[in-house]
């Protein structure tokens, strides 16, 4: 980064942290977007003289409401929550609801953001949102995640639709919690549309949803390792996490000749040298999905397998990270660890896993980096599927939506290439997403004057 690029990025990250004071993770999200972008918007004077990415650092507008509801003691709770709509220049706004006590402004901002050139990368007409709230579905009964699911759609259902907003899944907010806020979004409306995504089978919802994040996670680093001349087919696999997009970004890597070595949770991390295959694979589907046990209970099964209590899986040696837990997961002592263990490819499944200065360490040492805003828009793109299978009043095949998720990573695979190679012939996948997520969006916002 030049001198001049440098004091363009700081001038524009006082004004944003000045406005947006204590939103340590929004921070972190743009400034790594702007050090992307500074270079690009510098040699392309319209995107400048427009002031088009501060305008996009600024939400269209949040909605923050208060949501009552009753426990099973007949006790009365309250908790907060948000919808960020954060820009709908190309699309009706799109983006995922995640209840979790440590949802906040900040969270859903930086999530949100990364929303709108993740969903411009697709390729699918959808602007960016995020909403959700800090209520903690676990140990809930099913009761309970209802009368909050519902109390919490009175007041949502006034600001979204199928052509206003299509919120979705996160954290927290899985195929039971999107039935009942679907079920009361009907009651209210009087329409069944396609106003959610990630809906169950019976009532709308696609194929391959569960599993889109994880198999799009392994579609791009396979992309990612073609464009070198290499396969994922016999690398070593670090996995973070166990819940859907882990699972499954597992289950295609397993598919695609690899050898998962780990998986983890809050609690700690299973590592197993002999590989997770699809027979163990499944005993953690059952574990996770149904039992909601702990990942501890597989070195309890799987002798081959020991448990790291308290641990994260990057210090095992591999040639392939998927990190697909949380935020800043990778710090940059577990970014050095990896490199040291050979690490190759790293291809994030969860929003913004790996701190900035990890990123960074990556890139300088030649891994390969698949950004979360490319690597894990499987999910996001399936949600666009649905939505234009239930607009289309259709369902479908599973082998019909895969390939076409197939071809929508090859397609965000391919755009980062365009914008993310240098002369010589290297690919910054970073700036190669950043870039190719903001030209539609910056184009389509000059499109319509100051708006």
């Amino acid at each position: 980064m030049n001198d001049t690029v440098k004091a363009e990025v700081d001038k524009f990250m006082q004004g944003l942290i000045r406005r947006n004071s204590g939103e340590e993770e929004f921070h972190q999200a743009v400034r790594e977007v702007a050090e992307s972008l500074m270079p690009f918007v510098l040699d392309h004077r319209k995107y400048y003289d427009a002031n088009i990415l501060e305008r996009m650092t600024e939400p269209d507008r949040i909605v923050i409401f208060r949501v009552s509801w009753e426990d099973d003691q007949g006790s009365v709770r309250a908790n907060r929550a948000w919808r960020v709509q954060f820009n709908n220049s190309i699309g009706p706004y799109k983006g995922g609801l995640r209840f979790h006590p440590t949802v906040s402004q900040s969270v859903l901002k930086f999530l949100g953001f990364e929303q709108v050139f993740k969903n411009s990368l697709t390729g699918l007409p959808m602007g960016g949102a995020k909403g959700g709230s800090n209520f903690n579905p676990k140990g809930k009964s099913d009761r309970e995640v209802m009368r909050f699911c519902q109390s919490m759609m009175i007041e949502l259902h006034r600001y979204i639709g199928e052509d206003t907003d299509v919120p979705a899944g996160d954290i927290g907010v899985g195929a039971r919690e999107i039935g009942f806020l679907f079920g009361q979004y009907k009651r209210l409306a009087n329409r069944v549309t396609g106003t959610l995504t990630g809906k169950g089978l019976a009532f709308g919802g696609s194929l391959i949803r569960t599993e889109a994040t994880g198999y799009g996670c392994v579609y791009f680093c396979e992309h990612m390792l073609n464009h070198r001349g290499d396969s994922i087919k016999g690398k070593r696999c670090a996995v973070s996490g166990s819940g859907n997009v882990a699972l499954y970004c597992a289950e295609k890597a397993i598919q695609f000749g690899a050898k998962v070595l780990t998986m983890s949770d809050s609690s700690g991390t299973i590592y197993d040298p002999d590989g997770i295959d699809e027979r163990k694979l499944a005993f953690v589907k059952d574990l996770k999905e149904v039992g909601r046990g702990r990942i501890a209970e597989y070195a309890e099964r799987f002798k081959s397998a020991e448990y790291r209590t308290g641990r994260n899986p990057w210090q095992v040696k591999c040639d392939v990270a998927f990190p697909c837990a949380t935020q800043n997961e990778i710090t940059l002592d577990d970014a050095k660890a990896l490199l040291g263990n050979g690490v190759q490819a790293v291809s994030e499944g969860a929003n913004m896993p790996t701190v900035l200065g990890a990123t960074r360490l990556f890139q300088e040492k030649g891994v390969l980096f698949g950004p979360a805003k490319a690597a894990n828009a499987g999910g996001v793109a399936v949600s666009g599927l649905e939505q234009s299978q239930n607009a289309l009043r259709l369902s479908w095949s599973r082998e019909e939506v895969d390939e076409r998720l197939k071809k929508i990573m090859q397609d965000i695979h391919d755009k980062c290439v365009h914008y993310g190679v240098n002369d010589n012939g290297i690919v910054n996948y970073v700036d190669g997403a950043n870039i190719g997520g903001f030209v539609k969006v910056a184009d389509a916002m000059l499109a319509y004057g100051i708006v």
